[in-house]
């Protein structure tokens, strides 16, 4: 088995700009811990960072602050960044060839949001045949909001979760994912 750690979108707009993640609130120390376990074990690790496409966008602008990724994340030694602009890490970026190069079978998944970029990473992940581990408190999101209704950030989560271990992914917590690689 050849891991991967993919750290998803830990871009500033997720803690100063126009979407603060909320839950879980130790996913950000756990994403760092995560990226200093597969360090340690030679696992290789892709930052993915995303770019909004839409000219008129006002979140995830190409070089604004909140655009920029975590600074927790860049103290930490990582191998690659891939830029996205849809919420699949796959779709219109080079990651399919790197996993490739690298030998990778596995892909881990952590990083924001839950419901959006991360399940849609891994559901493509596992189309492509990969298998999937997806780390339950190193994920995260927020309450949202919108003309069909609204949902906590906690239950969003938790049913993300649960549609991954049905079919697409092996959910796991940080210290379990630690435990295994160790």
């Amino acid at each position: 088995m050849k891991r991967a750690l993919l750290v998803i979108d830990v871009q500033n707009e997720y803690f100063f700009g126009k979407l603060p993640v909320t839950y879980p609130q130790e996913s950000l120390s756990n994403i760092t811990r995560a990226i200093e376990a597969a360090r340690k074990q030679d696992i290789p690790v892709i930052l993915v960072q995303h770019t909004a496409s839409d000219s008129d966008a006002t979140a995830f602008v190409k070089g604004s602050r909140e655009w920029e990724l975590h600074e927790e994340i860049l103290k930490i030694n990582y191998g690659h960044v891939i830029e996205k602009n849809l919420p699949s890490s796959f779709t219109g970026t080079e990651l399919k060839e790197l996993l490739e190069d690298e030998g990778v079978d596995t892909l881990v998944i952590s990083g924001y949001m839950t419901q959006m970029c991360c399940d849609t990473t891994a559901r493509q992940a596992f189309h492509l045949g990969y298998s999937v581990e997806f780390l339950s408190d190193a994920t995260g999101t927020l309450d949202i909001s919108n003309y069909v209704g609204e949902i906590r950030a906690k239950e969003l989560h938790e049913a993300i979760l649960i549609t991954q271990a049905m079919k697409f992914s092996q959910v796991i917590t940080t210290d379990e994912w630690i435990q295994r690689i160790e």
